[in-house]
């Protein structure tokens, strides 16, 4: 049985940090479902702490910041696999401090290497890779929710990923021109990971989320995993350039009566 029809198939995933990554979990449902996963993760100290972890899996050492990195990136996946029928961009990256400060205060510095780290890199990688990648393969990246929620402490992150989203459809329109090779996003609310872990106020939000989420659950990294992993499947075969929203239906219970009772009487 191979219901996702992804036996067999190639598939490339960037940016595993440790067991609570969106990347791990979408490796490790690929691998279930027979496909072989290539890895590729931030530096050599981080190949180290995943080894065990991500098995006899390759690992390869690929930091975004450096153009020649991605290029060795390419070599090597092509003496790894014939033809990439994926890749899993997972890779997102912002420097906010101790503290968050207001958005009209972002240094330049900080904002254009999130941009660099967490978007551009999707183009770079694309290009570097294109001569490996098999004419109807699909890339996955992930974002975010919504990029229309001014949340202070996520900082600057919604911009870049906005950024991130708007390339989806310059990439999925540039590569039709010699390709059928889809470009979409996993499109994810508020997740318990290692990042998250470090921005300051993060799990206040996270554990709102939980309040308005309709189950009272917040949301699970395997259930982003699922939707990256059905977007690089061809189930998905016709779905291109879209950012597909996974947040438990927090978006549609904004108002939901129970916060709003308790936020009128006062209850905490």
């Amino acid at each position: 049985m191979d219901p996702m029809q992804l036996a067999g198939k190639n598939i490339l995933v960037c940016g595993v940090a440790n067991r609570r990554s969106v990347a791990y979990h979408t490796g490790q449902f690929l691998q279930n479902a027979q496909a072989n996963v290539v890895y590729s993760v931030r530096s050599e100290e981080r190949r180290e702490s995943v080894k065990d972890l991500l098995g006899s899996s390759p690992v390869l050492v690929c930091d975004v910041e450096y153009p020649e990195q991605i290029e060795q990136l390419a070599v090597q996946v092509a003496e790894q696999v014939p033809r990439l029928d994926g890749i899993v961009h997972s890779i997102a990256f912002a420097e906010f401090g101790d503290s968050p400060v207001p958005f009209h205060e972002t240094g330049a510095e900080e904002f254009l290497r999130a941009v660099n780290i967490s978007c551009f890199s999707l183009v770079t990688l694309s290009n570097a890779l294109k001569e490996c990648l098999a004419e109807d393969a699909s890339v996955v990246t992930i974002s975010i929710s919504s990029t229309r929620i001014a949340a202070e402490n996520y900082g600057f992150m919604a911009p870049v990923k906005a950024a991130l989203d708007s390339s989806l459809a310059m990439l999925a329109k540039s590569f039709s021109q010699f390709s059928r090779v889809r470009f979409n996003a996993v499109a994810a609310g508020l997740l318990r990971t290692s990042a998250s872990a470090g921005i300051p106020g993060y799990v206040d939000s996270y554990l709102f989320a939980e309040q308005v989420i309709p189950r009272k659950e917040g949301l699970q990294n395997e259930e982003v995993a699922q939707v990256a992993a059905f977007l690089i499947s061809p189930l998905s075969s016709g779905i291109n350039a879209q950012s597909v929203v996974v947040d438990a239906g927090m978006s549609v219970n904004y108002f939901d009566q129970d916060i709003v009772r308790r936020t009128l009487s006062g209850e905490p």
